[in-house]
């Protein structure tokens, strides 16, 4: 199956194409704007270096959020409407899982990780899995109470923590108990966001997961 990743929900912006699993063709690049510009021409550069059409495309998998208002949108409006031109599934995955994913490939040791965003305001999003399933599905909570929550759901065994909120977080789980590493993993990586969209479900197209109202609001009606 030929599944082409992408994602441009948080601070960077990444495709990547995977053949049956293995990755054929990949390109990243952090930014914190400018996504809507970069992701054609990437996705594109990509296929002609793989010696791909886009109608050997099987699915397409995108991060539907959490993560910044116009990022989400970018990566959605693309992977929709490529879906609908070529009559294949566009399949959606979260920033998180896809992080923690990441984190766990690359920390053999660990048997969970965490992902924390930063969001904000003292706040963060927050994942938690483990090498089998979901433990805390993504959700927005102030950092402080962050080591509280972890708790309900936590494993035994070394934690790998990723996100940009993870070097505000790794010190409150050490003052909990926890045995945090810091995976270093900064940003989702469309490498396994098509690792992970070649398993989900097919469904109606993906909606992005917006965890917080945006900041600016359209006006009110002219009267």
């Amino acid at each position: 199956m030929n599944i082409l990743g992408i994602d441009t929900a948080l601070g960077a912006c990444s495709a990547a194409l995977t053949a049956d699993a293995r990755v054929v063709a990949h390109a990243f690049e952090e930014m914190q704007r400018g996504h809507a510009e970069a992701l054609a021409p990437m996705v594109d550069a990509l296929m002609r270096n793989a010696g791909l059409s886009y109608a050997a495309l099987n699915r397409i998998a995108v991060t539907t959020g959490p993560g910044t208002f116009t990022g989400q949108r970018v990566g959605l409006a693309f992977a929709r409407a490529m879906a609908l031109a070529l009559k294949i599934p566009a399949v959606g995955v979260t920033t998180l899982d896809v992080m923690a994913e990441a984190a766990l490939e690359k920390i053999a040791d660990a048997d969970w990780a965490i992902v924390a965003a930063d969001a904000k305001r003292g706040e963060i999003y927050l994942g938690a899995r483990s090498r089998a399933e979901a433990l805390i599905a993504p959700e927005l909570i102030v950092l402080a109470h962050a080591p509280e929550r972890i708790g309900t759901a936590a494993k035994k065994g070394a934690v790998a923590v990723a996100g940009t909120g993870a070097e505000a977080l790794i010190p409150l789980l050490r003052d909990a108990g926890f045995a945090p590493i810091d995976s270093a993993i900064r940003q989702p990586d469309a490498v396994f966001v098509a690792r992970l969209g070649a398993h989900a479900q097919e469904g109606p197209p993906p909606k992005p997961l917006y965890l917080r109202p945006p900041d600016a609001k359209p006006p009110g009606a002219i009267r």
